[in-house]
């Protein structure tokens, strides 16, 4: 097993291990007010916000170059309103992920990038019952476009992660 461990250049402190993935709690859409609003809810896999916008929590993986294993965002997506019923109905149905893919925005803010992470076009993949769907960027020459097609290195996994621990 490779020791990533590391000595931070944000605090100067050795930290352990380097986590390999990151994940929002929710769509950057959320507010705190829209709890307790019947046509809003927010849940471990699914949101929907004054019964119009709907997400679910998705998976964007990034090759890592020089280790093994890759590298995971945690994401939420944007479907539409006809695209979530369809994935709410197959939610619990083996073979789901025959699906074809779903077109939806990235939903989630990604702080590491020169550039807002905000509606990026995206196809979303359902997986086996049980896996978060996951997410495939429009290859565009935006940063995180490029890093998914491209992948990343262990060093670059270790200045996301400074980045993310000492804003």
């Amino acid at each position: 097993m490779i020791d990533h461990g590391f000595v931070c250049r944000g605090c100067g402190q050795r930290h352990d291990g380097l986590a390999f993935s990151y994940g929002a709690s929710a769509p950057a859409y959320w507010r705190d007010e829209f709890d307790g609003d019947e046509r809003s809810v927010l849940e471990d896999e699914t949101c929907v916000i004054d019964a119009r916008h709907y997400f679910v929590r998705a998976r964007l993986v990034i090759p890592v170059l020089d280790a093994d294993q890759d590298f995971d965002w945690g994401v939420w997506v944007s479907l539409s309103r006809d695209n979530f019923s369809r994935t709410m109905d197959l939610w619990t149905t083996p073979g789901r992920e025959q699906e074809p893919a779903y077109f939806g925005w990235l939903s989630t803010e990604l702080p590491v990038y020169p550039v807002q992470t905000l509606n990026l076009k995206t196809e979303v993949h359902t997986e086996p019952v049980g896996t978060r769907p996951h997410v495939v960027l429009e290859p565009t020459d935006h940063p995180l476009a490029v890093e998914q097609r491209t992948g990343i290195t262990v060093a670059r996994v270790q200045e996301m992660a400074e980045l993310l621990l000492h804003p």
